[in-house]
């Protein structure tokens, strides 16, 4: 499974029926509205690396009011739950 963070410029006025767009999408997971550079994060997850050409400028960046986007691809996930998790084993509580 490849995750990808895509960060997402809109207009700023549309950025509740955008968010609900990208997030309606199959393959996004979460979609965030954020402060800062970027109006929304979403988090795309495909099986193939291929597969995010087609979801990232074939689809998202079409929506209306998408006006850029940002991909930063992950090598590895990590999340507490996973820690806390591989931390826990053997372990009688």
């Amino acid at each position: 499974m490849i995750t990808a963070i895509v960060l997402i410029k809109t207009s700023v006025d549309r950025i509740p029926e955008i968010a609900e767009s990208i997030a309606a999408l199959d393959c996004v997971s979460e979609v965030f509205s954020v402060t800062g550079t970027y109006d929304l994060i979403a988090m795309v997850r495909v099986k193939a690396h291929d597969d995010l050409a087609d979801v990232i400028p074939g689809r998202i960046s079409k929506i209306p009011g998408v006006l850029a986007t940002d991909t930063h691809v992950a090598f590895r996930t990590y999340s507490q739950h996973d820690l806390e998790a591989a931390f826990a084993i053997g372990l009688d509580n």
